[in-house]
C-alpha cells in the first residue's frame, strides 16, 4: 500500500521519536540497523523528513536526528505518508487502472473508496507519539525479526 520509502520513513520517524524521549539523538547507522533499511536509501528518505519539518538534524560530534517531545504529538502518520508519497494513495484504483474514475469505475471502485477513507482517517489521528509510546513499552516492534521485551519474557518464563 505504502512505498518502500514511505514505510522506512514511518519507522524511522518511530524509532527517532522514542530515542529524542529519552533526551538522545540517533546517527543514520543506528537508524539504518534498527529499520533494517540501507544507508544510503535511509539518507534520503531522512533528508525528506527533516525537509518536511517532521525530523530535525543537527551536525557535528553530538549531532544526530530528533525529534521534539512535544512536537512529536502534533506529527500524525499522515504528514509523513504526504511528505514521501504524496496524497496518491488517496486517489489511487484499487486494481490500478489509470482511467479509474466516478464515471468510469473498476470492478472494485465502491468498496475500496472506503478502504482509502477509512486509511485517511486512522493516518490522520494516529500520531508519532502515540505509537513512539506503544514501542517503548514493547506493546509494538519495527522489524519482524524482533521479538517484543514482554513476549521475550514469556517464552523465557514458559521454557522453565
Amino acid at each position: 500500500m505504502f512505498s518502500k520509502a514511505c514505510e522506512y520513513g514511518i519507522r524511522a520517524s518511530v524509532y527517532i521519536a522514542v530515542q529524542s524521549m529519552d533526551g538522545r539523538r540517533v546517527n543514520l547507522q543506528d537508524i539504518s540497523a534498527e529499520i533494517n533499511s540501507p544507508e544510503a536509501f535511509t539518507a534520503k528518505i531522512l533528508q525528506t523528513l527533516v525537509k518536511n519539518e517532521i525530523i530535525q538534524s543537527l551536525k557535528g560530534p553530538k549531532g544526530g536526528f530528533s525529534i521534539e517531545s512535544d512536537k512529536s504529538m502534533e506529527i500524525f502518520l499522515s504528514q509523513i505518508v504526504r511528505a514521501i508519497d504524496g496524497d496518491s494513495i488517496y486517489k489511487g484504483c484499487g486494481l490500478g487502472l489509470k482511467e479509474c474514475s466516478e464515471k468510469f469505475p473498476c470492478p472494485v471502485h465502491e468498496k475500496f473508496k472506503k478502504v482509502r477513507e477509512d486509511l485517511r482517517k486512522m493516518l490522520e489521528s494516529t500520531s508519532l507519539m502515540h505509537l513512539a509510546k506503544e514501542l517503548k513499552k514493547g506493546n509494538t516492534f519495527l522489524t519482524s525479526s524482533r521479538i517484543s521485551k514482554p513476549k521475550a519474557e514469556m517464552l523465557s518464563r514458559n521454557k522453565n
